[in-house]
């Protein structure tokens, strides 16, 4: 037995946890250590630290130099000068700009987003509700997304220039020059209104039925499926004239085969990163289609801030915005490595 290694462990056991005696990494330590994956875990997370802090500072600065304050917004036009006054002192809103930002970023970074300056309730308890309902939301519209364009994408791929491709494209053409809120309205007016309330016009606030998700979750979904099919469909048709599909081709393999088996693997890798790059705009969206829909998710809580000039739950929900858009991102950089071991071992293509 190696006189290194403590009594009663099989030798081999400092190299197996992640320290050697001394200290020292072991070759378990050192292998984590070198793993592409956690490097650019790490790399990502020390960026979203900056990212995030820039993001609180940048909302904190222009909600504060918009008209009005949070006084005036909560007391109503008939508060006389000194009720203003004396709920502007109640609220701190008399200190300096960048003490109460640091106040705020203070507490924040113990735990504690402070409470709504319009209900009193703790910011984080108010987010803690909302958020699993614009979660569900998101979801539930990416998997519509997903669900609509990569067969239809395929279908147009298959032969490009026929009459199912270019009726796709015209409908992905109609589909981007619709506005958000113009599109829901369609959908209110077709499933409440010519389909005698086949899906609820509102939601009933809480968002657990998926009959009250799916008019929101389409009105999210939508123009994002005209927008992958038409990047999905090009780039599967690029895919078709490299030398690995014409091979493929060549050895028998029927067009379809050779898109759905081969082309659509290495497509999705693009198409990964688009979607990574849409979130934040669709985050977005969701404000409109919570608004309009009736649910109670996080998007019609951050109406509801700007409102009344809530400052810390605004605050609150931007951080919680902004967190998921960067661990989102995070996510998308790892699944590269699923679907490319190139990439997941830190090779080049060639």
């Amino acid at each position: 037995m190696s006189a290194s290694v403590p009594l009663g462990q099989p030798d081999g056991f400092a190299g197996r946890t992640g320290t050697e005696p001394g200290g020292r990494p072991g070759a378990y330590g050192r292998r984590l250590a070198r793993s592409p994956t956690l490097r650019v875990a790490g790399r990502r997370i020390l960026i979203a630290i900056p990212v995030l802090w820039g993001v609180t500072l940048l909302t904190f600065v222009i909600e504060n130099a918009l008209p009005g304050d949070a006084a005036t917004a909560l007391l109503g036009a008939n508060a006389t000068p000194a009720e203003i006054r004396a709920e502007t002192i109640k609220l701190h809103l008399n200190q300096p700009l960048l003490q109460r930002y640091w106040d705020w970023l203070w507490a924040a970074l113990h735990g504690n987003l402070g409470n709504s300056l319009y209900s009193g309730e703790p910011v984080g308890g108010i987010i803690a509700q909302r958020v699993p309902v614009t979660l569900d939301l998101v979801i539930y519209a990416l998997v519509l997304t997903l669900v609509i364009s990569v067969p239809l994408a395929v279908l147009c791929a298959r032969r490009p220039g026929g009459v199912i491709d270019r009726v796709i494209m015209a409908l992905c053409m109609a589909g981007l020059s619709v506005a958000p809120i113009v599109l829901a309205l369609m959908l209110l007016q077709v499933f409440s209104g010519y389909l005698h309330n086949l899906l609820p016009a509102l939601a009933s606030g809480t968002g657990n039925d998926i009959r009250d998700l799916t008019m929101p979750a389409l009105t999210l979904a939508l123009p994002l499926a005209a927008f992958y099919i038409r990047f999905l469909r090009a780039d599967l048709i690029e895919q078709m004239s490299e030398e690995y599909t014409v091979t493929a081709l060549a050895k028998g393999l029927s067009r379809w085969q050779v898109l759905t088996r081969h082309a659509l693997r290495n497509s999705f890798i693009g198409l990964l990163t688009v979607i990574g790059l849409n979130l934040a705009t669709l985050i977005g969206v969701t404000v409109i289609a919570e608004s309009i829909f009736g649910l109670a998710g996080i998007g019609n809580e951050l109406l509801q801030a700007i409102q009344h000039r809530d400052v810390p739950l605004l605050e609150g929900i931007v951080l919680v915005f902004a967190g998921f858009v960067v661990l989102v991102n995070l996510g998308t950089d790892l699944l590269y490595g699923v679907l490319d071991p190139r990439i997941r071992h830190g090779r080049s293509g060639s």
